[in-house]
């Protein structure tokens, strides 16, 4: 039987997505977050080029996400979950669980890593997490390899009956390399759950045996010929030498080893699996070499189980134990390993433009509106593109998905224990946040009788990760309608007693709810009040074309008092540094008009020219 092959250009999350479709897989769930989020929009996209019937969701977090995918493969079935490595912290309990439990058909969990980090509050390993848990996770080193790992991931979960991690990295995820595309494989596989209390209830009486199984099913992996890892050897000019590396760390030095002359010299191990490492390697790397140096990100993970105190790594900090492990920074490991002359290219400046709201955000006019509102409150916040709502003296506190809501009862039960007269505090928090993990703090909020303002910024998508719907949207990941889920029926039933919806966009009607909303809190019968600014993202255009549209101008009597440029910080407002005064940016400016109610003497003019009422 002959097999159809196309080439394609795809990205790294492209290739995975490609990768899940074209192995038989008939789930795949995620919640948005970048590195991965185009992972599960590329099922959606190379399902409906093949035909192939898979059932594909955003879920409200990780760990829903999580245990609907591991539900599925119960059933004998093939999936997969997706998520950051942020989220695999959300998901930790079913994962942790799964090892022991285990799976039957195969489960993938793919975790894209951010080393540096690029976009995430940390830049945590998902290999060590997969160890901790005693997981099996492959390392790929460019898209290609991805997407080839995916495959072999699901046979390596059914052949032990154990989840496996595919752990990208941002530079695997965001890369784009040309990449083999076959038929998806049809495996016909009807859905039988077996029942087996033992196993799948798994009391503590029964954990000790699971436990005894795991770590076998792991001695048997780390046992297998397939999985040693590949190496380019040396020409005997080096023999003690040599270099183990993974993922994309081992691309770039491939790479610069190659320009430097040493390919061909000094044998390179390249590391498929990190975890669990093949212990034949391990017994082979300790008895033939003395000089060992390991490359890999973000913790040593292989250098642990390498257990050699002779390695240069992570651990001796031959190699830079934090931060991405950048072209520039692998050379000046490379060269003084090698003892090579030369320092190699020097570290690149730290810089960069300064990120902030899109032009128009209704988000920028809550922030504005909060702080000049109270001016002495305290604002914790929440993981979204509000999160830049700090550069506008907005948000004081930022941890992790719906933490501002749970840190907001904590401000409040610390200060109200000292004075009746404490200060406001205000949480704010997306939309798509509150779905993924608000909802259980606004709950213990209401219950322990906490009083301070909620703002659901609600902008109707997921907007920082790419404009993923929201249960409320009502809109699947494949574009079919799913069962609308309204935010004021969950604040509701949440047993909060003050709801207001209210556009920011209207700087004094919003500046009048969050005051009542503070009445409300300090009354008698206060307690959690929540306040839902509703107003559609501006990088929905069909919803900018709904709004009305103001030309924007600055007239001669600017003084040049930087009140807009501070506390408005709209990138359209250009402050010229010549004439002392502010401009706008017609080419970015969206026609908001709000910020004509920010200046103290009436200089910045908005005159309306279209748009709906």
């Amino acid at each position: 039987m002959e097999i159809e092959m196309e080439q394609k250009i795809l990205m790294g999350n492209e290739a995975i997505g490609r990768g899940l479709v074209e192995s038989g897989c008939s789930l795949v769930s995620s919640y948005p977050g970048t590195p991965a989020s185009e992972i599960l929009e590329s099922v959606v996209t190379f399902a409906g080029e093949t035909e192939t019937p898979m059932h594909i969701e955003w879920s409200v977090n990780e760990k829903v996400a999580y245990e609907v995918a591991l539900g599925h493969s119960y059933t004998g079935k093939r999936s997969a979950v997706a998520m950051k490595q942020v989220g695999l912290n959300v998901a930790s309990d079913p994962f942790m669980r799964s090892a022991y439990l285990g799976v039957t058909g195969g489960f993938v969990v793919v975790v894209a890593d951010d080393p540096g980090p690029h976009s995430s509050q940390t830049e945590q390993d998902s290999r060590s997490f997969a160890q901790f848990a005693r997981i099996p996770v492959f390392d790929p080193s460019n898209p290609a390899e991805a997407k080839e790992m995916v495959g072999r991931a699901f046979e390596l979960s059914e052949q032990y009956e154990l989840p496996v991690m595919l752990r990208p990295t941002t530079r695997v995820c965001h890369a784009r390399q040309n990449v083999s595309c076959l038929s998806p494989e049809v495996l016909s596989r009807k859905a039988q759950f077996e029942r087996n209390p033992g196993r799948w209830v798994a009391t503590p009486k029964f954990l000790t045996d699971l436990h005894r199984q795991l770590n076998d099913k792991i001695d048997a992996i780390a046992g297998l010929v397939e999985l040693y890892p590949s190496c380019v050897k040396g020409d005997g000019s080096m023999d003690r030498y040599c270099i183990v590396s993974s993922g994309v760390a081992y691309a770039n030095t491939y790479e610069i080893l190659e320009d430097l002359g040493f390919i061909g010299k000094v044998d390179l191990f390249k590391v498929d699996v990190p975890y669990p490492l093949n212990r034949h390697f391990i017994e082979h790397i300790t008895s033939e070499y003395t000089k060992i140096l390991v490359i890999e990100e973000t913790y040593p993970t292989i250098e642990m189980q390498l257990s050699n105190r002779a390695i240069a790594g992570r651990i001796s900090k031959a190699v830079p134990d934090y931060g991405e492990l950048t072209p520039e920074i692998i050379e000046k490991v490379l060269k003084a390993f090698l003892n090579v002359p030369g320092k190699g290219e020097p570290d690149a400046e730290e810089g960069g433009v300064r990120p902030s709201l899109c032009p128009g955000c209704s988000h920028r006019a809550a922030f504005y509106a909060i702080r000049k509102t109270f001016p002495k409150g305290i604002l914790p916040s929440d993981i979204g593109c509000y999160t830049l709502g700090m550069n506008l003296g907005a948000v004081d506190t930022c941890h992790c998905m719906g933490a501002g809501i749970s840190q907001g009862a904590g401000l409040y039960h610390a200060y109200a224990a000292d004075s009746s007269d404490y200060p406001t505090v205000v949480a704010t928090i997306g939309d798509s946040t509150f779905f993924h993990a608000g909802i259980p703090g606004l709950i213990n909020a209401v219950f322990t009788g906490a009083r301070f303002i909620v703002v659901i910024l609600d902008n109707s998508t997921t907007a920082m990760t790419g404009n993923q719907p929201t249960p409320q949207v009502g809109i699947m990941a494949d574009g079919t309608p799913g069962n609308t889920v309204y935010i004021p029926d969950l604040v509701k039933a949440s047993g909060v007693r003050f709801l207001r919806e209210s556009d920011p966009y209207d700087l004094d009607s919003f500046i009048s709810t969050l005051k009542e909303a503070d009445r409300f809190c300090r009354s008698d019968e206060g307690g959690v009040a929540v306040i839902i600014a509703k107003h559609p993202c501006i990088m929905d255009r069909e919803a900018r074309k709904k709004q009305i549209r103001y030309r924007v101008t600055v007239t001669e009597e600017c003084t040049g008092c930087n009140v807009c440029m501070k506390q408005f910080e709209c990138p359209s407002l250009i402050f010229d540094e010549a004439s002392e005064k502010v401009s706008v940016d017609q080419n970015s400016c969206i026609g908001c008009g709000i910020c004509s109610s920010v200046c103290p003497v009436g200089a910045i003019v908005a005159e309306e020219v279209g748009g709906k009422k």
